[in-house]
């Protein structure tokens, strides 16, 4: 297994994560998600999707009393722990691997972030962004739509869902089943990003475009996607 360091310089940061080659690195994404991530002192968090852990570490700090961090990831464990000892909230953290909820089964959270793969399988394997193979699902939104259905079962009352979302995918999916789900959709951020040139050139993207399922919009030379993050009410 090979490690690395990932200077994070979004909220509360500079912290310095390890990362192994299975764990995402943190994106754009996950400054946003951070950015608007509310939490209240004494707080359970679910952070599913939780890579290196950053935003499971943010929750801690913000004032969580317990944050259950969830990945794929085979090293999730160990990458997740290093990084939590590493800025004082090993006490407060505790890391699962495994698909979604299914290593946390019974906890209930004030708060979960959904942060999970939303990019269709094709385009995920094209982009490079991915330390291991696939996406979100054929359609980039599978994934989340089933994360939206589990994440039900634990979610408090009263509980807030923090979802990310993008045109990268097919978005309105997703938010057609959030809405069937939950109470309210706050709209917390918006921003276009541009695309690698290699991504932009690819013939996966152009057919993904043409299909409908993603979009892009062009800005002089440049293909720009947009991200963006929602809370989510808690279910009714």
């Amino acid at each position: 297994m090979t490690y690395s360091t990932f200077d994070w310089k979004g909220r509360l940061g500079p912290m310095r994560l390890v990362l192994s080659d299975t764990t995402f690195r943190p994106s754009t994404i996950s400054t946003l998600l951070a950015d608007a991530l509310r939490v209240e002192p004494n707080d359970v968090v679910i952070d599913v999707g939780c890579g290196s852990g950053i935003l499971a570490i943010i929750a801690a700090k913000l004032g969580a009393k317990r944050v259950f961090a969830v990945d794929m990831s085979p090293d999730v464990v160990e990458v997740g722990m290093k990084n939590a000892r590493a800025n004082g909230v090993q006490d407060r953290v505790t890391f699962r691997q495994g698909d979604l909820f299914d290593p946390i089964d019974g906890v209930q959270a004030d708060v979960i972030i959904g942060d999970v793969s939303g990019v269709p399988d094709d385009l995920a394997d094209d982009s490079g962004w991915f330390p291991t193979k696939g996406g979100g699902g054929p359609r980039g939104s599978e994934l989340p739509i089933r994360m939206l259905e589990q994440a039900r079962q634990h979610l408090l009352p009263k509980g807030r869902l923090f979802l990310p979302t993008g045109t990268l995918q097919d978005e309105a999916s997703i938010l057609d089943k959030a809405r069937a789900l939950y109470g309210k959709i706050l709209a917390l951020a918006d921003r276009p990003i541009p695309l690698p040139s290699t991504l932009a050139a690819s013939s996966v993207l152009a057919d993904m475009v043409e299909s409908k399922i993603v979009q892009v919009t062009k800005r002089g030379s440049r293909l720009l996607w947009n991200a963006r993050v929602w809370e989510l009410s808690a279910a009714l």
